[in-house]
């Protein structure tokens, strides 16, 4: 394993995402604050309790992965696009450094953006509500695979866009909408019985599901539901990556 590429990939990303250290701080707590202001005290003011949890409280949880997967996909996708995009990435690719080794350097990279920014925001929310984390080394270990998979998601958008705009398209289409329609702001039991069901088939509820049971105790689908979930999403995504890197597909041409 080249750990020196590794640390180079790592080290040359991180600088990026330190160079607009304001912009990518302060742009999601602002963001979280509306969400808080909007969400927890006007419609929190209507719906005192969901569960037994505050609802300002039952939101965080939706709110922390809403903020990670979309950070952890647009920095994976941006830090690929952009050597494709400037015709750099084929000096990776003669250079003596594997696809895995390039793909931990920059999925590594992402995924610990998308978690500093995620403890930012739970840092945020308690200025808002009143916290207590039940499980705090599950939540710990949700948030690393949400970020990993999402991250590693992020880079195969990356290699699959072929301009800025598209770099956009899944996160602001198909990811944020199955957020905000993965139990995000409301339990899943809440709905009439054939919305639950086809709520069943948002991957992102299992996502929140087993996040929100780290921090209340509360789930819509066990516990083990939702990790089987995330890791076959990893292990599809890392498939998925290790095809692009064999095949060349979009990388080479």
């Amino acid at each position: 394993m080249n750990w020196t590429a590794i640390k180079a990939i790592y080290v040359f990303e991180m600088a990026r995402f330190f160079r607009t250290f304001l912009q990518s701080l302060i742009s999601p707590v602002i963001s979280t604050s509306l969400y808080f202001v909007v969400f927890g005290a006007a419609i929190g003011s209507r719906i005192d309790q969901v569960d037994g949890v505050n609802y300002g409280a039952f939101i965080v949880p939706g709110l922390i992965m809403l903020t990670v997967m979309t950070q952890a996909i647009s920095n994976a996708s941006f830090g690929i696009y952009f050597p494709k995009f400037i015709g750099t990435i084929y000096e990776l690719l003669s250079a003596p450094i594997s696809f895995l080794e390039i793909v931990l350097g920059y999925v590594g990279a992402a995924a610990t953006k998308a978690m500093f920014i995620g403890v930012i925001i739970m840092i945020t929310s308690f200025f808002f509500v009143d916290i207590q984390i039940q499980h705090p080394f599950a939540m710990v270990l949700f948030l690393v695979l949400t970020c990993i998979s999402f991250a590693l998601f992020g880079f195969i958008i990356g290699i699959w866009a072929k301009n800025f705009e598209q770099l956009q398209l899944v996160p602001l289409l198909i990811v944020t909408p199955l957020v905000f329609l993965g139990g995000s702001f409301y339990s899943i039991s809440m709905l009439p019985p054939v919305w639950q069901t086809i709520s069943m088939f948002n991957p992102v509820v299992y996502l929140i599901s087993g996040f929100r049971w780290a921090f209340f105790g509360l789930e819509d689908v066990p516990v083990l539901t939702s990790l089987l979930a995330i890791g076959f999403f990893t292990a599809l995504c890392l498939a998925a990556v290790y095809w692009i890197f064999k095949t060349g597909w979009r990388i080479r041409t």
